[in-house]
């Protein structure tokens, strides 16, 4: 009986060491993350066609804090009107896309899903084309800048529901969703190249979003998409402990007292949202959300008490990283979706061939 006592104690004592190192881990990525932000926003402002050096990006800033967004200088005016801006949508982007791709691996239990995957993404891609080129609204209009999140939100939401349908009408395992999005996301492509094919005229206000570019960002766009990025992913993380049951399973939440189906379907259409809100300016990012979770929970597990908050600091600096890279060419601005997709495509095979077998139809 002391033998059984002391092991049942050393294996207590062990997950309490286990749980204290990911913890402590995950403080010191979270930590180091969030330094590595403020350096690397502040290196995305010296950025750009016009030259501006790390130390006067760092001036202008304590002028540009100082004046409350008032700077007299040339540099100081290009930080403020059109790096700071896109610097903090960049980073608002990626915080949010690797958060709902957690979210969404979560519930639907499948490392192998993202917003873009399931189709949302190519949902609210389809939303603001027929909002901006389908005639609904004017492009250039003083409309536009309100009803781009409509239509990004109604096309996102109304995505992911169809794939929901698709994915349960075929026995809702996780492939399912997986298959749903991909054909949902295929039909989608394919109603928004005819939209662009018949406003042929107009096509050049929406190509470069199309392709996923932060470049036309401003700071009403971004007054917009904060609150509602911020406050989401603030409540997801509050949503921490639950996420946490759903790895149980919906049947086994449903013993502990969750209404599982329910609480899944609130959740997923709650991040498809969010996701609507992080490509209604600046387009389709795809793969961001399925790489950054996947990684993190690498390095810190699945406890999404220590996932998510590191999901949303790595996503962060990969995105910004990548905007970084996109202006640093010198024959034009790079695409960032296609940048994001060159290494989210690989990624996503070597994710099939590893964890494909476990989630077959």
């Amino acid at each position: 009986m002391i033998d059984q006592n002391e092991r049942l104690s050393n294996e207590i004592h062990g997950k309490r060491v286990g749980v204290k190192t990911i913890r402590r881990r995950a403080m010191i990525i979270v930590t180091i993350g969030i330094v590595a932000i403020v350096t690397l926003y502040i290196f995305s402002l010296t950025v750009g066609a016009y030259h501006i050096s790390y130390s006067e990006a760092f001036d202008q800033m304590v002028i540009i804090l100082q004046t409350w967004g008032h700077p007299t200088d040339m540099s100081g005016k290009i930080i403020y009107n059109l790096r700071m801006p896109r610097s903090i949508a960049v980073l608002l982007v990626g915080a949010g896309l690797s958060i709902a791709g957690a979210v969404m691996q979560a519930l639907i239990h499948n490392p192998l899903v993202d917003p873009y995957v399931t189709g949302v993404s190519s949902g609210a891609s389809f939303g603001v084309v027929l909002m901006t080129l389908g005639g609904m609204i004017s492009v250039g209009s003083i409309a536009t800048m309100w009803l781009i999140p409509v239509g990004a939100i109604l096309g996102a939401v109304g995505a992911f529901l169809l794939t929901m349908t698709v994915a349960e009408a075929a026995g809702g395992k996780a492939m399912s969703y997986v298959l749903g999005g991909t054909v949902m996301a295929a039909g989608l492509s394919a109603g928004t190249t005819l939209i662009m094919y018949f406003n042929s005229d107009k096509i050049q206000h929406i190509t470069s979003w199309m392709f996923g570019s932060f470049a036309g960002i401003d700071w009403q766009d971004v007054y917009i998409i904060t609150i509602p990025i911020v406050l989401i992913i603030a409540f997801v993380i509050y949503q921490a402990r639950n996420l946490n049951v759903m790895l149980l399973g919906e049947t086994q939440a449903q013993y502990l007292g969750m209404n599982s189906r329910t609480y899944k379907r609130n959740m997923l259409i709650l991040v498809a949202v969010l996701t609507a809100f992080c490509v209604a300016y600046c387009g389709v990012i795809g793969f961001l959300g399925l790489i950054v979770p996947h990684l993190c929970r690498m390095v810190v597990g699945g406890d999404h008490r220590v996932l998510l908050p590191t999901s949303v600091v790595c996503g962060s600096i990969v995105l910004l990283v990548a905007d970084i890279i996109c202006r640093s060419n010198l024959q034009g601005e790079l695409p960032i979706g296609a940048i994001i997709s060159v290494v989210g495509v690989p990624f996503f095979i070597y994710l099939m061939v590893k964890e494909g077998k476990k989630y077959a139809m």
